[in-house]
C-alpha cells in the first residue's frame, strides 16, 4: 500500500464498510462510497475500482494483524432501475472484528454509562443483548439510572431492538404482520425511520419501498422483521418529524387539511385540559376572542373555551370524544359532524 495520507483515510473508511453487518457493500459500492467520501477529508476523490481492489488485497494478505475476509451473495435491488439482481459483496469474517477501535476518556465513559443505563431502564427493551456486551468491552462501571421509563410490554419483545437497530443502521427490512381486522398475515418492505409511541402501544414508521408511501405498523400486529441487507434504503422526508406534529396519534393521510378547532370544556375538566393538553398546539382562549366565539357558537355558560390545530384523523375523533359531555367541538363543521357521527353510533348500540 502507497504510504500516504490519503491511501490511509482509505483504509479507515473501508474498514467502517467491512464492519457493517447491516449493508452488503460490494466493491463498486466501495469505490463510490470512497468517491463521496475522500473529498470531505480534503482529499482527492478520483479513486478507481482497481485502487479498491488493490487495498483489500493489501488488508488481507499484508496488514501488520490478520484479517480474515469472506465473500458472499445477496437478493439486491436498486431504486434507480427497479431491477433486481444478485450482488458479490465481501466483508470481515468476525462480525466484531474493526481495524480501528477508539478509546473513551473518563467523561465519556461516565456520559455512556448513564445514557446505556437509561436506555436499559425502558421496560420492554429486551433484545438489546448489545447494551450488556457493550458495558463489558468498555469496561464501564453501572450507575443507577437517573431517567426511569415504562411503557407495556408487547408480545415479542425482541422486535423493538430488531427495529431500532435496523433504524440507526438504515438498513431495508421486511415486516410480516397480522392485520389487524382478519387473521390474514402479509408482507411489507418498508425502510424504517422512526419508532413512535402512543396510547400505551408502539408503531414502527417508515416508506414502503416500492412506493415511498409513508406507513405504520403497531409492533403488536408484527409477527417478524427480516434485514434485507442487499436493498437501496429510502432516505425519510425532511418534514418526517413535522409531520407527527400536525396530527394527534401517527395515522398521517398526504393532503389532508390542518384545522384550527375550536371546543368547550366543563369547569370540572378544565384544570385536566389545561395541564395535559390534547395537542401540543393547544391555546386557552381568552377576554375578547372568547366572547366572540361564546356568540358565535353558543355554548355552555360556563367552563372554558381552547383551541388546537390538527389534520382529522381516527385518533383526533377518537380523543375528542372520549370526554362525553365534558367537552363540546364548535368549529369547523368536518370535526363536529365526525364527532356526531361517532356519538350517533354510540347511541345505536345502546338505545337501538
Amino acid at each position: 500500500m502507497p504510504q500516504n495520507k490519503n491511501a490511509l483515510t482509505r483504509i479507515v473508511l473501508l474498514d467502517k464498510l467491512l464492519a457493517d453487518r447491516y449493508h452488503a457493500y460490494s466493491i463498486q459500492d466501495m469505490t463510490d462510497y470512497l468517491q463521496r467520501e475522500l473529498p470531505q477529508y480534503g482529499q482527492d476523490g478520483g479513486v478507481s475500482k482497481r485502487c479498491v481492489e488493490k487495498d483489500i488485497e493489501y488488508l488481507e494478505y499484508n496488514f501488520p494483524i490478520l484479517i480474515e475476509l469472506e465473500r458472499y451473495t445477496v437478493d439486491a435491488h436498486s431504486l434507480n432501475t427497479d431491477k433486481a439482481y444478485k450482488k458479490r459483496c465481501i466483508r470481515y469474517a468476525d462480525p466484531t472484528f474493526s481495524i480501528f477501535k477508539g478509546k473513551l476518556s473518563d467523561e465519556e465513559k461516565g456520559l455512556l454509562t448513564t445514557a446505556l443505563s437509561t436506555i436499559g431502564s425502558f421496560d420492554g427493551l429486551d433484545g438489546f443483548g448489545w447494551l450488556d456486551d457493550l458495558n463489558k468491552r468498555l469496561d464501564l462501571i453501572p450507575r443507577q439510572p437517573i431517567i426511569q421509563m415504562s411503557k407495556n410490554l408487547i408480545e415479542n419483545k425482541t422486535l423493538m431492538a430488531e427495529l431500532f437497530s435496523a433504524i440507526q443502521a438504515q438498513s431495508v427490512v421486511k415486516l410480516k404482520y397480522r392485520l389487524f381486522n382478519t387473521s390474514d398475515i402479509k408482507e411489507v418492505i418498508i425502510s424504517p425511520y422512526l419508532l413512535k409511541e402512543y396510547n400505551r402501544r408502539w408503531y414502527i414508521i417508515g416508506a414502503a419501498y416500492d412506493t415511498g408511501r409513508i406507513l405504520n405498523f403497531a409492533l403488536d400486529r408484527l409477527i417478524s422483521i427480516t434485514i434485507l441487507p442487499g436493498y437501496e434504503y429510502r432516505q425519510a422526508p425532511d418534514d418526517l418529524t413535522e409531520r407527527f406534529e400536525d396530527i394527534i396519534g401517527v395515522s398521517y393521510y398526504v393532503g389532508n387539511e390542518v384545522f384550527k378547532i375550536f371546543f368547550w370544556v366543563s369547569d370540572r375538566t378544565t384544570p385536566y385540559i389545561d395541564t395535559k393538553p390534547i395537542h401540543g398546539s393547544q391555546i386557552k382562549i381568552n377576554t375578547q376572542e372568547e366572547g366572540e366565539i361564546r356568540a358565535q357558537y353558543n355554548p355552555p355558560s360556563n367552563g372554558s373555551i381552547f383551541s388546537i390545530e390538527c389534520m382529522s384523523n381516527y385518533e383526533l375523533i377518537r380523543e375528542l370524544c372520549s370526554f362525553g359531555s365534558e367537552l363540546k367541538v364548535l368549529y369547523p363543521q368536518p370535526i363536529v359532524d365526525a364527532v356526531k357521527e361517532r356519538i350517533k353510533s354510540m347511541y345505536e348500540i345502546y338505545y337501538k
